[in-house]
């Protein structure tokens, strides 16, 4: 799990800080979602030390780099990870949810699930490359 206060530097971010905001949304979860939400953080901010973290919709942390990567959802019994970017490359097929959504499509992970690391930093590198080109929408045109 990460180190640091509220506020402080996330490992690996090259000085982009932690939202003590995302800090209490996660501290709130059970302790199994806890592990998920600080890994798929984690695996953000490793995916470009640029990454920055926000609240959106009230409550919902959400990754952002020249646009939205990701956002967290906890549920009942799993975690969803939004993935804002419908076409993107998922070659390990970590998405398992919203296959031909319009704007996004998630991943769900369950209490036990592995999280492959590797696909995931692919996928959100892939979405910061498309954010980067102006978008998903406009390479999409």
């Amino acid at each position: 799990m990460p180190r640091g206060g509220a506020g402080s530097i996330y490992p690996g971010s090259m000085g982009a800080p932690r939202d003590p905001r995302v800090d209490d949304y996660i501290a709130g979860l059970p302790e199994w979602q806890q592990v998920i939400c600080h890994e798929i953080r984690g695996l953000a901010h490793a995916a470009d030390p640029a990454v920055q973290e926000t609240i959106k919709r009230s409550v919902q942390p959400y990754f952002v780099l020249d646009g939205n990567i990701c956002a967290l959802l906890s549920t009942k019994d799993h975690v969803n990870v939004f993935i804002y970017d419908p076409t993107v490359s998922d070659p390990k097929g970590v998405i398992n949810q919203g296959h031909g959504n319009a704007t996004a499509r998630a991943i769900q992970i369950f209490r036990g699930d592995h999280i492959n690391s590797d696909a995931v930093i692919a996928l959100f590198r892939g979405v910061i490359a498309n954010n980067r080109a102006g978008g998903w929408r406009r390479l999409a045109r």
